[in-house]
């Protein structure tokens, strides 16, 4: 009912009367006895005489929420049969008026201005906004909703409210760089969820200004580009350069300088200029170390300004290494058993691996050493690129012989891998394999040594 125009209809008050109703002991009157309180008139209401009607005599402006004592208002009714003469008998029932609330107060801040103090690349809420509102806190009509319309091009700040207080709570969403502004003016509006009836308008006063000031920080140096990435062939000397990074500091307005150092070197390969960011190797590169994970190995630089305190910024360096064949085959197994009389004279099927990738490994080649004296004892043939069989030529005494073998990668230069193949001729009785070694080692083949090439030497056709 608040705000009300005069003559507004409130409630229809009905009495029943069991007299007959063609006659006039049921000719009812309605009148108005007590109203409670009686301010700010005592004569707020009329009820029609015939109908029971109940409606508002007074102006809108007396008939305002927020002005009254008390939301609430109760009336004494009377009805009287015999149209309302004194000889009619009467009763009486209690209407009980609440005066509701409409938006007929807008919001309005506590000031017109408000000041907020914020670090560089800080996010959260930087200032409370304090409005007062005279409608029902328990209404849309209390209720604040806040909007920034000046003063945020880059959405670095929003707005919220406060359920509890309605307060609008500004915060920073994206940090805010000092070197780029200081400072910053918001211009705030704020309104109420529910509209004002059609008479109020929204003021001067429903706006604000926020002055922001930025606060100066030392930011840590940044590298470019972040991470930083190279390729570099495995082996290379120790001193080459891999890198020179570039970092800058964000505090341009301080002229600070850099100076760099490593971080985390996992393998102790590398060392950087603290001065011109220069990186360098202090060992030898290499690719198949544990420490290589996917052909990358990533190491971690720092870089600090001068600043007080000093702050500091990481960068992470990504070195590719392209293979170099630096690694010999090796072969497995290295031991093997033949029975004496065994009637299968394929004694093993030899493999072998190379750490390098191709093509610095497989096809292998699978040799013997030439075997002395005057017949041959065993041949190798290779089966396929990574494996060979071993083959007796004819069926030995028990003992343990060395079989010379070389295998050799096909890189270029190619690297090959000089070794033994330790063989227990054993004697087998029903199902039982006896090798100990009861007579001297049977034959010992010297080892006819290929050359093994540098790995920096040139390959000639």
């Amino acid at each position: 009912l608040s705000a009300s125009p005069l003559g507004t209809t409130v409630m229809r008050m009905t009495a029943f009367d069991a007299d007959d109703s063609s006659t006039d002991n049921a000719l009812l009157r309605y009148n108005i006895l007590k109203q409670t309180p009686t301010k700010p008139s005592p004569n707020m209401f009329y009820i029609d005489p015939e109908k029971g009607d109940i409606v508002t005599v007074v102006s809108p402006v007396l008939l305002d929420r927020e002005t009254m004592e008390t939301p609430k208002y109760e009336l004494v009714i009377e009805a009287k049969d015999m149209g309302g003469l004194d000889v009619g008998l009467t009763g009486t029932a209690t209407a009980t008026i609440l005066i509701d609330d409409k938006n007929d107060h807008p919001p309005e801040f506590t000031k017109k201005e408000f000041q907020a103090t914020v670090k560089e690349g800080v996010t959260g809420v930087i200032v409370n906004l304090t409005v007062g509102d005279r409608d029902d806190p328990a209404t849309g009509a209390w209720r604040a909703v806040y909007t920034i319309i000046n003063g945020n091009p880059g959405q670095s700040f929003e707005i919220h409210t406060n359920p509890q207080t309605n307060e609008g709570m500004l915060s920073v969403v994206k940090p805010l760089d000092y070197e780029i502004s200081a400072f910053h003016t918001l211009l705030i509006k704020v309104e109420n969820e529910d509209p004002l009836i059609p008479d109020i308008a929204y003021g001067p006063s429903s706006t604000a200004t926020v002055q922001i000031t930025v606060e100066d920080v030392n930011e840590g140096p940044v590298f470019h580009p972040n991470p930083m990435t190279v390729t570099k062939q495995e082996n290379i000397p120790v001193g080459s350069v891999v890198l020179t990074v570039n970092a800058t500091d964000p505090d341009t307005l301080q002229h600070q300088t850099i100076r760099y150092s490593v971080y985390k070197d996992p393998a102790g390969w590398l060392e950087i200029h603290p001065t011109n960011g220069t990186i360098g190797t202090t060992a030898i590169l290499d690719r198949e170390s544990p420490y290589v994970q996917n052909n990358i190995y990533t190491a971690l630089f720092l870089a600090i300004d001068s600043g007080n305190p000093p702050a500091t910024g990481t960068g992470t360096l990504h070195i590719t290494l392209e293979d170099v064949n630096d690694n010999v085959p090796s072969l497995y197994p290295t031991l093997a058993k033949v029975c004496e009389d065994a009637k299968d004279l394929r004694v093993v099927v030899l493999g072998a691996s190379d750490k390098d990738l191709h093509p610095n490994t497989d096809p292998f080649k699978f040799e013997l050493s030439k075997q002395s004296g005057p017949e041959k004892l065993w041949r190798i043939t290779k089966l396929n690129n990574t494996h060979a069989q071993v083959i007796l030529l004819q069926n030995l005494k028990k003992a343990n012989y060395n079989i010379p073998i070389s295998v050799t990668d096909s890189g270029k230069p190619p690297l090959t891998n000089n070794t033994e193949l330790k063989l227990q001729v054993c004697s087998c009785k029903k199902s039982k394999m006896d090798c100990s070694a009861t007579d001297a080692l049977h034959i010992s083949i010297t080892l006819v040594f290929l050359s093994l090439f540098s790995l920096f030497c040139k390959s000639f056709p």
